[in-house]
């Protein structure tokens, strides 16, 4: 009999197994509150009346609405006390709406009442028309510190001046009494002038118009010409008639240099130097 062929055996290396890694899927964070939670002051910006009460809710007469930049659209407000949110469209359940009163223009809310915060001090209409403003003494520091470099830096330049040109930027604001005071008086007032109000000092100090403005200062002094009471007009002090109308919300004698460098100006200038002198 014939035999049987026995077939080789392949030995074949043993195979690693591959295990699959799954790795786990992260968590979204949803992004931090960033609000702090602290005791608040807010304070009335323009009159400070006894009693101020800020409206509470959205109606017809006064509107309570904040734009949501994120979602496209206007949010009502509403001031609940038993709430979490000042948005009516994330009220539940009954509502018990609270009160907004300033006592001697001020609001003190605890850190407790957060909703209340958040509508003063992020989203009710009146903090963004500056009708009040939450108080930050850091800030507040801030702005002083501001203040009083300004007040420094207009009193170094009144310093600076010339009595004669000290005259000519007090001419323009306190007339032709100026012209009765001793030259000690001159630079005392003129110091005064630049503490009260540094920025109008320092815009006057620093404008090459002031001569310009002291000369219409003097011509209406000596009766050349004539500014009406109501600081809108200029005329000739001899036959009323009208020389200049000074634009709205703008200082006469700032309006009159002007006016001086145009070329219809610098003839009448011309005019009223020859009188002058």
């Amino acid at each position: 009999m014939a035999k049987k062929a026995t077939a080789n055996k392949v030995e074949v290396a043993p195979q690693e197994e591959v295990k699959q890694v799954v790795k786990p899927i992260a968590k979204i964070k949803k992004p931090k509150d960033e609000w702090v939670i602290k005791d608040r002051l807010y304070e009335l910006t323009r009159t400070k009346p006894l009693v101020f009460t800020l409206p509470t809710s959205h109606g017809r007469k006064k509107s309570l609405l904040h734009f949501d930049e994120e979602l496209g659209y206007q949010r009502e407000l509403r001031y609940a006390t038993n709430q979490r949110s000042c948005f009516v469209d994330e009220q539940q359940g009954q509502i018990v709406m609270g009160r907004i009163v300033f006592r001697d223009g001020k609001l003190s809310v605890p850190k407790e009442n957060v909703v209340l915060q958040k509508l003063l001090s992020l989203y009710h209409p009146a903090v963004k028309d500056g009708i009040y403003e939450e108080y930050k003494p850091a800030q507040q520091a801030s702005n002083e510190v501001d203040w009083i470099e300004f007040e420094l830096q207009a009193l170094n330049l009144a310093k600076s001046l010339t009595v004669d040109e000290a005259e000519a930027i007090l001419r323009v604001e306190m007339g032709a009494s100026v012209t009765e005071l001793s030259s000690s008086e001159i630079k005392r007032d003129v110091l005064i002038f630049a503490k009260k109000n540094p920025n109008l000092f320092i815009q006057l100090a620093t404008d090459e118009n002031t001569q310009l403005r002291s000369f219409g200062a003097k011509a209406v002094e000596m009766g050349i010409l004539n500014l009406s009471q109501d600081q809108r007009t200029f005329t000739y002090g001899n036959t009323g008639r009208k020389v200049m109308t000074v634009p709205f919300d703008e200082h006469p004698y700032f309006a009159l240099s002007a006016f001086f460098r145009t070329d219809e100006g610098m003839e009448i200038y011309k005019a009223i130097e020859k009188r002058l002198n």
